[in-house]
């Protein structure tokens, strides 16, 4: 685990947010996106890793990713979504949080 400066080892990264993506493209993109998905459960150091549609707005995919570390996730992460997966998302709001013990 990375060191905090101020407040210590950070002990889990999350990766929070949604996706914009086309109401009528939103079922494909989520199909393309179970290898992804199944990919990342077997990857070392996920503990978490979900993309699903939102049930109220037709555009959004909700992203929801927990991993033991920045090294973890890095070496999972590589290059990022695909060519066609990148040209289907219209606008993204995701982000990063380290997660450090209470206390």
């Amino acid at each position: 685990m990375s060191p905090s400066p101020l407040l210590g080892p950070i002990t889990m990264i999350i990766v929070a947010g949604h996706l914009t993506v086309d109401p009528a493209e939103r079922a494909a993109y989520l199909e393309g996106c179970v290898p992804v998905v199944e990919a990342a459960r077997r990857a070392p150091g996920c503990r978490e890793f979900a993309v699903g549609a939102d049930l109220v707005d037709p555009a959004r995919v909700t992203v929801l990713e927990r991993w033991d570390s920045r090294a973890s996730l890095e070496a999972f992460r590589g290059s990022g979504p695909s060519d066609d997966q990148r040209a289907t998302i219209l606008a993204a709001d995701v982000a990063e949080y380290d997660v450090i013990p209470a206390g």
